[in-house]
């Protein structure tokens, strides 16, 4: 692939500085361009796109506030350095509150020089990227999609759409913090449904005991306590679609009566004889956790296999590493409240480098610790959890040159051996190989 050779234009009526500075900054690979009027200036701002500008404070027939103005217009994101001498430096802070990106005062250390310009072409590289992520994820969410560049989970998606307007049931299989319920809604958005209830039942929270009131409702005195009828989740889901969430959760006793009326979508309320008939659609999710209960017999296979009709599997987020920066970006627009806030390179390191364990709801709560620390309009490393410093400075240091890497291998293979010949032969080198390298290495 290409890589993009960096633009500078330098703008003085200063010809021999102009000089100093194309031979300066081609030294670095930069594409530079000299101008030494501001008119003419100008008209290479509106044709040409530049990511990054020199401009004199003043170069003739106009002033650099009016060139400045002028390149905010046309190119609002390019960074801008003036260049100023001692007795205008006023004008230079002027500029700043315009909007510049520095002030480099006459005259002009190269060194100097040359530092300012890899930060400011690193800044625009920053800016555009940035730019690039939000428009993606405005794009997505526009469209109504989930925010993903994972050809897996795009393809989990496509299923999702093709089975959305079907009664066929759908399991969708997880990881904890995954958001499989999002995916349950966005299959119950899209189906003829729609317009009717989405019931969420979350059978890890209702205790077995109160189970079959949560589900199917009861009737005035039913049991103590019981003071008014009261309708259950499934005949509230009528025409709808209930959600079973973490099924794998439910009580292996309350599983064959469930899995009926699943099955035969009807059910007496508690305490009453008459049997309601409903019609919903059945979204359940579960866990890996899942598999083990039903090898150790504690979640029964028939009906696994009952609502398993389209599987649909969330890949866990550690799997794609692709999607971290742009939900990373989505979370900080959520929490930053419309303030700015841009993750430095090494945070981006960590926060891709972690495990997820949690998933995208870790994520998030990462994302909105780090924006509540950062009182600047940069997430730093020091604004993440402090195991994720840790942990990247673990697999750092498990993190080996390829000369180290083979001092290592010779240095083991020369102890397990008797001579130097027996040791050439197993690394594959001849023995004169063998020595200039320990003489290399220092073996």
């Amino acid at each position: 692939m290409e890589i993009k050779q960096s633009k500078i234009l330098v703008i003085d009526d200063d010809l021999a500085l102009l000089e100093t500075f194309e031979l300066c900054l081609s030294e670095l690979g930069y594409a530079i361009h000299t101008v030494a009027n501001s008119q003419e200036a100008i008209e290479r701002i509106k044709k040409e796109k530049f990511d990054l500008v020199f401009a004199d404070i003043y170069v003739p027939p106009l002033s650099g506030f009016i060139i400045l103005e002028e390149i905010k217009k046309y190119s609002p994101d390019v960074p801008v350095i003036i260049i100023s001498g001692f007795s205008q430096f006023d004008d230079a802070l002027k500029a700043i509150e315009m909007g510049a990106y520095h002030i480099l005062q006459k005259p002009i250390e190269l060194k100097e020089l040359q530092f300012f310009t890899k930060k400011a072409i690193e800044y625009h590289s920053i800016k555009s990227e940035l730019r690039k992520i939000k428009g993606e994820f405005y794009n997505l969410a526009e469209n109504n999609i989930f925010i993903t560049h994972n050809k897996q989970l795009q393809d989990t998606i496509q299923i999702a759409e093709q089975v959305a307007d079907s009664d066929i049931n759908v399991l969708i299989y997880g990881e904890a913090g995954t958001r499989k319920g999002l995916f349950a809604e966005y299959i119950h958005q899209k189906s003829s449904r729609s317009d009717k209830p989405f019931i969420k039942v979350n059978c890890a929270d209702i205790s077995e005991g109160l189970l079959e009131s949560e589900l199917f409702g009861h009737v005035k005195d039913a049991f103590p306590g019981a003071t008014k009828d009261k309708r259950g989740k499934f005949e509230l889901a009528d025409g709808g679609t209930i959600f079973l969430n973490e099924i794998g959760e439910m009580p292996f006793s309350f599983q064959s009566k469930l899995f009926h009326v699943l099955q035969a979508k009807e059910f007496e309320s508690v305490g009453d004889s008459e049997t309601k008939k409903v019609n919903f659609r059945i979204i359940s999710t579960c866990s890996p956790s899942l598999e083990v209960a039903m090898q150790e017999k504690k979640f029964k296979e028939d009906f696994f296999y009952f609502l398993n009709g389209i599987c649909l599997k969330i890949s866990p987020l550690r799997e794609r590493i692709e999607d971290i920066e742009i939900l990373a970006y989505r979370f900080i627009e959520k929490f930053s409240k419309g303030i700015e806030k841009n993750l430095t390179k090494d945070a981006l390191f960590l926060l891709k480098s972690h495990a997820w364990r949690g998933n995208v709801r870790e994520l998030e709560n990462t994302i909105h610790r780090a924006v509540v620390l950062a009182k600047d309009n940069s997430i730093e490393v020091n604004h993440l959890p402090e195991e994720f410093r840790i942990a990247s400075q673990n697999k750092k240091d498990e993190m080996f040159s390829l000369e180290e890497v083979e001092k290592k291998h010779i240095s083991k293979i020369l102890s397990y051996t008797s001579d130097f010949k027996e040791a050439a032969d197993i690394l594959k080198i001849d023995i004169a190989t063998l020595w200039r390298k320990r003489k290399k290495y220092s073996i």
